[in-house]
């Protein structure tokens, strides 16, 4: 990688995957970019979601259409950039007729509102004696079927920041943002790596992408302290493999939520997730004991198989830093995304803060963010990461 310029264009805050994107997208125009991390690039948040790359069926049921029909058109772009990293999966999803009716189902599932999609649409099965059948109970008869992929959602993250680094950009990670100031124009920003060192960078525009550190960022900046976020754990846990196939499954938990089990490293399955409001983004996120059941039990309702706490090998959490919609249930909160502008006065150098956003439209958030710059940046080059 190269060496710290004396003046950046960007400065991004946050290794996560979208000050991953922001960084590879910049650095593609052809602007000056550094990104820093306290941590390891994709240590937090992003290595620990559901590996999926996917429209989003249950929020159709929030009315969230077009988040839906951004994220299935991302979803077709990522497997045309990303093929090494992702690959189509199989969903089913049994029908319960006590739980969301089947034509609620039917027409819900999404095949039409992205628009050119590649992979198989979406159908209707019988269950019983079809190969989809073998880990559920017999009282499973009917269900539908329908396409969304798996990431590896590290790698992908590691990715956009090794193509930024190729396209120039200084990858900083273990490296503390410490705070910044404004002076003459730029931002004066003390870093410090792990080992102490001091390292000061200078930047025309900052980029707070610290995820569920987002707000105490933005405050130590002395922005505003209410920029509209919410952080929701989500805990997964593996068990050893519970069926032959590999098709996942999408099921309709009595609380209305949905529980995914996935094929994971050849082995094991996948159960996830759940959500639980947190509070301090500083308490390294692990799956409690009441989350642990509550997968189990929702898997439970549909397997042969029935597992217990004791049959997990694994399990892991992540902090979502959600928008702050007011809604009280955490399953129906956003996964929209926002932006924050901070520029207090013509000519200073701006401050974008991102809240929110979702694996799925990272690269979409990205390009985003980058219109958002484009009166700091006017020489900066075109749109291009979706080729």
């Amino acid at each position: 990688m190269s060496e710290p310029k004396t003046v950046h264009d960007l400065l991004i805050i946050g290794g996560g995957i979208n000050g991953a994107g922001i960084a590879r997208d910049a650095a593609g125009r052809g602007l000056s970019v550094a990104l820093c991390d306290k941590g390891d690039i994709a240590g937090a948040t992003s290595w620990s979601s559901s590996k999926l790359i996917h429209g989003g069926l249950r929020y159709l049921e929030h009315y969230d259409f077009a988040l839906v029909r951004e994220s299935l058109q991302e979803r077709e772009v990522m497997l045309r950039i990303a093929p090494h990293l992702t690959h189509p999966i199989r969903f089913v999803m049994p029908h319960t007729p006590a739980l969301r009716p089947a034509w609620m189902i039917r027409i819900g599932l999404y095949d039409h509102l992205g628009g050119g999609l590649t992979l198989p649409g979406s159908e209707s099965v019988v269950l019983s004696g079809s190969g989809y059948s073998a880990p559920l109970q017999p009282g499973y008869q009917k269900g539908f079927v329908y396409s969304d992929v798996q990431v590896d959602d590290a790698l992908l993250t590691i990715a956009n920041t090794r193509d930024a680094a190729d396209h120039g950009a200084v990858i900083l990670p273990r490296t503390r943002f410490v705070g910044a100031r404004r002076e003459n124009g730029l931002w004066v920003c003390p870093l410090q790596a792990r080992d102490g060192t001091p390292v000061e960078m200078h930047c025309r525009a900052l980029v707070n992408a610290a995820g569920p550190w987002a707000a105490q960022i933005h405050t130590l900046l002395g922005a505003r302290p209410k920029i509209g976020i919410q952080l929701v754990r989500g805990s997964h846990i593996v068990v050893p493999r519970l069926y032959a196939g590999d098709h996942a499954y999408t099921l309709q938990n009595d609380d209305g939520r949905v529980v995914f089990i996935l094929p994971f490293q050849q082995q094991y399955t996948m159960i996830g997730t759940t959500e639980v409001r947190m509070e301090d983004p500083d308490v390294a996120p692990t799956a409690s004991a009441e989350e642990i059941d509550y997968l189990c039990r929702a898997a439970n309702r549909y397997l042969q198989q029935s597992i217990s706490p004791e049959d997990v090998i694994w399990t892991f959490a992540g902090v979502r830093p959600l928008l702050d919609d007011g809604r009280e249930n955490a399953s129906r909160v956003s996964r929209e995304y926002r932006f924050v502008l901070n520029q207090h006065r013509s000519g200073d150098a701006p401050l974008l803060t991102i809240v929110g956003g979702k694996l799925t439209t990272y690269r979409r958030l990205a390009l985003k963010a980058m219109e958002k710059l484009a009166r700091t940046f006017p020489h900066m080059g075109t749109e291009w990461t979706a080729g």
